[in-house]
């Protein structure tokens, strides 16, 4: 009889996963054309979003990765920011520690680190939660209070609206192996939604980012035979694209979903 693994076996086995992918993984997220289309997402996703501007906000990147949702938080929500993150990959975490001394990192499991109560303005989470998808609820929790009243919580992620789509995402994890399907999953916009219900943080914005330029330019590490063109073709499916970010038919055909919550100012 073939032994299921337990919890912390996948959470181990993901792990040493993303350690032997890493290298791989940043260089090819740093082709001009995934940052472009980063910027222009979080900018879109982000704008309205209105922070005091004379106030100096302090971030947490859960399950940071190589750091980047701070500056991109920062810089798109027009404030400053005293920088906190961690990871449960200590070859990112050594890769950080070397290329960005000044920051404050370390190595961590999301599913059992507690942060300290109402320390942080601003949590960010990107694309962290499919790596432990049984912990998810639990990890939103857990980082949920370490939110102060009014504080928000960004997060974007990997989701399905239609079977289709969830297929989709399904072979591409058997098949790629930049995943490993064993400890991998997406989630349905209504199971993304309700982990953050449950923490009691209330939606500011929800939007649909997984279209066609999400699809051609936001994984060159997976899919490197789609990131094509150049700056111009970015520029012109993304605009297509946010045509549909807020509405049911983007939240269908989406990939992946950028959303911004909110804990509330009391419980009074």
């Amino acid at each position: 009889m073939t032994t299921q693994p337990d919890e912390q076996q996948l959470i181990d086995q993901q792990k040493e996963h993303f350690n032997s992918i890493a290298s791989e993984y940043k260089n090819a997220r740093s082709h001009k054309n995934h940052l472009l289309l980063k910027e222009l997402i979080w900018h879109h996703c982000l704008k309205n979003i209105n922070l005091a501007k004379n106030k100096k906000y302090q971030l947490l990147e859960a399950m940071c990765g190589f750091a980047e949702g701070g500056k991109l938080a920062s810089r798109h929500l027009g404030v400053e920011i005293d920088y906190e993150g961690f990871d449960y990959s200590d070859s990112v975490i050594n890769d950080l520690k070397t290329s960005e001394p000044d920051i404050s990192v370390w190595q961590a499991d999301a599913t059992k680190w507690l942060p300290e109560t109402g320390k942080y303005d601003i949590i960010v989470l990107i694309g962290g939660l499919h790596h432990v998808p049984n912990q998810a609820e639990t990890v939103i929790n857990n980082l949920s209070k370490g939110l102060k009243a009014g504080g928000i919580f960004i997060n974007f992620e990997p989701t399905y609206a239609n079977p289709l789509t969830k297929w989709v995402r399904k072979k591409i994890y058997q098949k790629n192996p930049l995943f490993d399907e064993q400890t991998e999953r997406d989630f349905s916009v209504k199971e993304l939604k309700s982990f953050f219900n449950a923490a009691s943080l209330n939606p500011l914005k929800l939007r649909y980012p997984g279209l066609a330029s999400y699809v051609l330019f936001y994984n060159p590490d997976a899919f490197p035979f789609l990131n094509k063109g150049g700056e111009w073709l970015v520029r012109a499916t993304f605009f297509i694209d946010r045509v549909f970010y807020a509405f049911k038919i983007g939240e269908w055909f989406s990939f992946a979903t950028f959303s911004v919550w909110k804990k509330p100012e009391s419980d009074l």
